[in-house]
């Protein structure tokens, strides 16, 4: 039966697929808008910072690519690490209440009640709501109201870590690109205005998947681009006035 405008059912829709696919989404965002952040960011900072101490073509486009390759390593084996430990604490936290439910089946199923409870359903509810849940999988019910954890769903440290890579390569090409193939009397100011408009356009859709305001992040994005910018050419002019 299709769905018309207006009725009841579009919006239980729209917010049963939002939360089935939410969690995964975010995930996803936060690794793939960090490491483009980060790539655009800080190889322009170095890129600019050298800039900033030498004219010579060479040397920036070599720090470019020592930036953008080393970035692109550190940001996928970080997230690697990161999200491969929360993995861990996750099953391990499945594995203890696991037992907990093979141990104290009763115990457990009161304590899944008293959380419904908790959270504003009246005692024969929350009563029956946790035998119900008990009886279908009270894995799944204990770790979604305790830990926030789909059993099927854990985190994967491989989606993480690509994500996070590639998107860092993809924001480092643009400013080591600029300064590459953009002549030398106008490299800083196409490079600066290129990373802003890199900046609010990832602010701009981070914020939109991310069903938040997209003012405050792209001004959040724009704001820590230029600032990383102006520091590295300061240093990169102070430090080439000192030992030129």
């Amino acid at each position: 039966m299709s769905l018309e405008i207006g009725t009841d059912e579009e919006p239980q829709h729209f917010h049963d697929d939002m939360g089935d696919h939410v969690g995964a989404r975010l995930n996803w965002l936060r690794a793939a808008v960090l490491g483009a952040n980060d790539g655009i960011v800080s190889t322009a900072g170095v890129v600019m910072g050298v800039a900033g101490a030498t004219d010579d073509s060479g040397a920036i486009v070599i720090a470019g690519i020592a930036a953008l390759t080393a970035g692109a390593l550190s940001m996928g084996t970080g997230e690697y690490v990161s999200v491969s430990t929360q993995r861990d604490s996750e099953k391990a936290l499945l594995a203890l209440e696991a037992r907990e439910l093979e141990r104290m089946p009763e115990t457990e199923q009161s304590e899944l009640a008293r959380m419904y409870e908790d959270k504003g359903l009246s005692r024969a509810t929350a009563e029956r709501v946790a035998a119900e849940l008990t009886e279908k999988d009270a894995l799944r019910a204990h770790a979604d109201i305790e830990f926030g954890i789909d059993p099927d769903n854990l985190t994967n440290p491989w989606h993480a870590a690509w994500a996070s890579m590639i998107a860092f390569t993809i924001g480092a090409l643009l400013p080591l690109l600029v300064v590459a193939f953009v002549p030398d009397g106008v490299r800083i100011l196409v490079t600066v205005l290129s990373v802003v408009a890199a900046l609010a356009l990832t602010g701009f859709v981070s914020a939109r998947i991310g069903y938040s305001p997209r003012l405050p992040a792209v001004v959040r994005n724009v704001s820590g681009g230029l600032l990383a910018m102006g520091v590295t050419y300061a240093i990169g002019m102070l430090a080439g006035t000192q030992l030129g």
